[in-house]
């Protein structure tokens, strides 16, 4: 797989693959957007296909593959493959997203929580599991996404668990309330049910409150542009969509 080196190496015929370390706050619909306008400004063309391989939430950096030109092509099998996430799960209260798109609230204590529990509660995760995904999510119910209805109000949503795989659950540091994290899982797994969840078995509540991707279709982090040395600065602010996709 072709991997372009930079912005102006890009082979337009043949296609190639950009890797991408996501900054805080975009959309991957922006990220592919602003790379969009910068190959278009710098070979003068004004169509081609390009597209990213695995959403990345709008609070998550890190790893983001760009397919561009016939490498699109090659998207749905890197959508597929496993990936590596790093981050940090916070006890002692919920939020409506599991994760800090909104305001903590139900603060529970969690002092009394011990690292036997906690590892305790770590080891359900590992293997095939039935994951059931937040209600603040991008799965589809009877025609509507999750989060139209939960933002209309709906409650109790019937989202059904579905199953993925847990390769991998590290917890390198624990310093209550922060538990930070390494997992390793499948295509679809939300990062923010096992917060939610892990929450729910230590009986203090739970959120994401920080993640990366490091790892992603056999490529890592390491590899990776900083996005702003890769696109030219003055590619126009108004490419840009603040929308949240709600997919981790």
């Amino acid at each position: 797989m072709t991997i372009a080196s930079d912005i102006h190496h890009i082979d337009l015929d043949n296609g190639c693959v950009l890797l991408i370390d996501k900054p805080l706050r975009w959309t991957s619909f922006d990220v592919v957007n602003k790379i969009k306008y910068a190959i278009k400004q710098e070979y003068g063309v004004k169509k081609f296909k390009i597209g990213h391989a695995g959403t990345l939430d709008p609070l998550a950096t890190g790893m983001l593959i760009v397919c561009v030109g016939k490498y699109t092509k090659e998207i749905p099998s890197l959508q597929e493959s496993q990936k590596t996430y790093e981050g940090t799960f916070t006890l002692g209260a919920t939020t409506l997203s599991c994760d800090l798109e909104h305001e903590p609230e139900n603060f529970m204590p969690y002092t009394h929580i011990t690292l036997e529990q906690i590892e305790q509660a770590r080891n359900t995760f590992m293997g095939p599991i039935m994951q059931i995904p937040p209600t603040f999510s991008a799965v589809r119910i009877n025609g509507q996404r999750a989060f139209s209805l939960a933002r209309q109000g709906q409650e109790d949503i019937p989202i059904q668990a579905k199953p993925v795989q847990i390769y991998r659950f590290d917890l390198p540091h624990v310093h209550l309330p922060q538990v930070d994290f390494i997992i390793e899982c499948s295509k679809g797994t939300y990062i923010r049910s096992i917060a939610r969840d892990l929450g729910h078995l230590l009986g203090c509540g739970a959120y994401l409150s920080a993640l990366r991707r490091t790892a992603c279709g056999g490529f890592t982090l390491d590899q990776a542009f900083n996005f702003s040395e890769l696109i030219p600065a003055n590619a126009p602010e108004k490419e840009l969509r603040r929308k949240r996709n709600f997919d981790l």
